[in-house]
């Protein structure tokens, strides 16, 4: 069983950023996949990164490149998610998943085995 807890929420005014952070429990943390979606009231959860299990690779939703950063530290079972230049539009629940065991990286949701209850972000225009 992995548990996932997310951390770094808040609000914030639009072109600030925010650090996201979701520490995993449990011993597969450094050979699974990481990701982080969001959803917003009325959405489907969608897409936002994700990361290799041993953070080579990384892939970011169209609307993220360039001002999201996703990075892991396996020796702190830790993933993040740097935001900046922050939009009305970033404002959601944010959740991270956990590829469990498995060390490539999924944009879609349903490739996640284990999820953490999330953390609100929201972006005053």
């Amino acid at each position: 069983q992995v548990q996932l807890v997310e951390s770094g929420g808040g609000l914030v005014q639009a072109g600030g950023s925010l650090r996201l952070s979701c520490v995993a429990s449990g011993r597969t943390f450094s050979r699974s996949a990481m990701g982080w979606f969001r959803q917003a009231p009325g959405k489907e959860r969608e897409f936002v990164a994700a990361i290799s299990a041993n953070g080579a690779f990384a892939t970011y939703a169209d609307s993220e490149k360039g001002r999201f950063t996703i990075s892991r530290d396996n020796a702190k079972n830790t993933v993040y998610l740097q935001m900046n230049s922050l939009k009305p539009e970033d404002t959601a629940v944010y959740y991270c998943g956990a590829r469990n065991g498995l060390a490539y990286y999924s944009i879609a949701s349903y490739d996640y085995q284990y999820w953490g209850q999330g953390t609100q972000v929201t972006v005053s225009s």
